[in-house]
């Protein structure tokens, strides 16, 4: 029996981290919870809490930090960067270039409906109009529709990598259902909101064949959504060895395949380039881009046709407790 997760508030001197990788399409990340209880077999972000020294294993799923002052946190920096911006919003956006949610965690993971840290952070961004994109395998986001239709959005990215039930319950157990993501898309798209679909990972002889990548691909534009974006399966050191338990479990006739097929991070470009011409050939069949479209512009709050960023009063509606240092069993 799975042991279930446990929660701590921790604090955070800044909730936006700089992403210097030049292949990084974005230029800071937010990631308002450290673990995940989604605790997905193939998540590459597993190793984030060996910085913690905590293990790359289960441990991602069962200990998940909760960073209480986030909000506030993004409120200050973002704050003193509109200072030195001379309170120009357009000059904040163009400084900051596009921030992403949810690089190393699901933002929408299921302590979310309870502690909110994800939505409260959104409400800074929407004040602050800074440029957005999202990441997540949950249908929780759609609770945010309020605060997304104010914000600048460039991307909702709603994640799926099969539709196969018994290969998602083997390998993502505790997420939401895909048809149940892909909705989310259907109702985001409804909402003039830029969402699409992760097609990721790929797993290699599982979900690569021509009919699982057409059923996510024909499912997705049924859904309307806005793009399509494909890759394969990454293993570094740390999750490959979590990946494989999970393979001796559910699919011990596939483990020597990926030991052949994985003797890096990534699959050679001999099996890597076919799943992908074979993808994208897909995608052009449904009419799917793998661009999100152009950034939406929301109509702009009292504060910034004021020119004016967070205030301590706010900051302190949004605080939610983040004094208190808790750890809440689920």
């Amino acid at each position: 029996m799975r042991q279930p997760p446990t929660y701590q508030d921790v604090l955070t001197k800044q909730a936006m981290n700089r992403v210097n990788a030049p292949s990084m399409p974005f230029h800071w990340s937010i990631n308002p919870y450290r673990g995940c209880s989604h605790g997905c077999s193939f998540c590459y972000a597993r190793v984030t809490h060996t910085y913690l020294g905590m293990g790359a294993d289960d441990t991602f799923r069962r200990n998940v930090l909760v960073k209480a002052n986030a909000a506030d946190a993004l409120a200050d920096q973002l704050e003193r960067k509109l200072r030195r911006c001379g309170g120009d919003l357009q000059c904040l956006a163009a400084d900051i270039g596009l921030v992403t949610i949810g690089t190393a965690t699901d933002p929408y993971q299921p302590i979310e409906a309870k502690r909110r840290v994800t939505r409260q952070c959104l409400e800074v961004l929407a004040e602050y109009q800074v440029p957005t994109s999202i990441t997540t395998r949950s249908p929780l986001i759609l609770r945010d529709l309020d605060i997304l239709q104010r914000m600048r959005l460039h991307s909702i990215n709603i994640s799926v990598h099969t539709l196969d039930k018994q290969v998602w319950r083997n390998l993502e157990p505790a997420t939401p259902a895909p048809d149940k993501r892909l909705a989310a898309v259907r109702e985001l798209a409804a909402n003039g909101l830029p969402a699409g679909v992760f097609l990721a990972p790929i797993v290699p002889y599982l979900t690569d064949s021509t009919p699982q990548l057409r059923a996510v691909v024909e499912a997705a534009a049924a859904m309307h959504a806005r793009f399509l974006v494909p890759s394969i399966l990454r293993l570094t050191p740390e999750v490959k060895q979590w990946f494989m338990q999970t393979l001796r479990q559910r699919y011990p006739h596939l483990v020597a395949r990926y030991q052949r097929l994985y003797r890096t991070a990534y699959p050679p470009t001999a099996y890597v380039d076919p799943v992908l011409r074979r993808a994208r050939a897909l995608m052009a069949e449904f009419g799917l881009d793998s661009h999100a479209p152009r950034m939406v512009e929301a109509a702009p709050s009292a504060a910034a046709e004021s020119g004016v960023g967070g205030t301590a009063s706010s900051a302190a509606k949004r605080s939610d407790g983040a004094s208190r240092q808790l750890v809440l069993p689920i």
